[in-house]
């Protein structure tokens, strides 16, 4: 007896991920990817997409590189990115928020597109939570210093709310993501009770700020929200928002041209 596969929609692209930035950020994306793909209908292997891997670990820190204290990461990011083009990727996620600070420089040097997580994180806002007008931001201090949330907010008419640069609430949340001893970063998978109390910390203050959600703004940081409940605010990680976008442009669902930055 032959078993019969579930009819499934034609892939007509193929997503080229550049992970390893942090080491946990493809794993939570391809977890997240598989996982929205089943919720879509998917029931056995061959029912979900193919994709092309590449875990960039060599990378400069990304934060590091935009504060001039680590080398630039626009020519790591085109190597990896220029491979996956000539591996067969039709279009490029990048599963690092901070490293979207070098948009510009590596999309003008790939022959594919790079599609960013802020515009589609704004526009999964805009969907998910129609009322929302005051969007709180954790993220790194590069993804802050280089706006990358702002800009993508202030464009849908919503207002951003995030720590200072600098400010003790900032040093904690970076410390949540970086710090030696119980940073994800350090810790992978196993998040610490220091971490997670940092975080629901952050996203408290953010509410008493006013904020109406707050967005995940760095791969760490999903991880670790996922594993606070409840939280103060409801959030959003756009390691999904940019899963559901690329089911959609490998099954022809979604246009390529409305999800570019400007």
């Amino acid at each position: 007896m032959t078993l019969s596969l579930p009819i499934t929609n034609k892939q007509v692209a193929i997503p080229g991920i550049i992970g390893g930035l942090g080491p946990l950020a493809h794993i939570q994306f391809e977890q997240i990817l598989l996982d929205r793909s089943c919720q879509r209908g998917a029931t056995c292997d061959q029912a979900h997409p193919e994709w092309i891997l590449m875990n960039a670990t060599q990378t400069p820190d990304r934060t590091k590189s935009i504060k001039g204290m680590a080398p630039d990461c626009t020519p790591h990011l085109v190597k990896y990115g220029q491979r996956l083009q000539r591996a067969g990727a039709d279009f490029l996620i990048v599963t690092c928020n901070t490293a979207h600070a070098f948009y510009p420089q590596v999309q003008a040097q790939l022959g594919i597109p790079w599609i960013p997580l802020m515009q589609g994180t704004t526009q999964a806002i805009r969907e998910q939570f129609p009322s929302a007008r005051n969007v709180g931001i954790l993220a790194t201090d590069g993804t802050l210093q280089t706006q990358l949330y702002h800009q993508s907010l202030c464009r849908a008419g919503l207002t951003p709310i995030c720590p200072s640069m600098g400010s003790p609430m900032q040093r904690r949340v970076m410390q949540s993501i970086y710090h030696p001893q119980w940073g994800i970063k350090t810790t992978g998978a196993q998040v610490t009770d220091q971490a997670l109390a940092a975080l629901a910390h952050a996203t408290q203050w953010l509410k008493e700020q006013g904020a109406d959600i707050v967005i995940a703004g760095c791969t760490e940081l999903s991880v670790g929200l996922a594993q606070i409940e409840p939280l103060p605010l409801p959030w959003i990680d756009p390691l999904t928002a940019i899963a559901d976008i690329t089911l959609d442009l490998s099954y022809g669902d979604r246009a390529v041209h409305s999800l570019l930055a400007a």
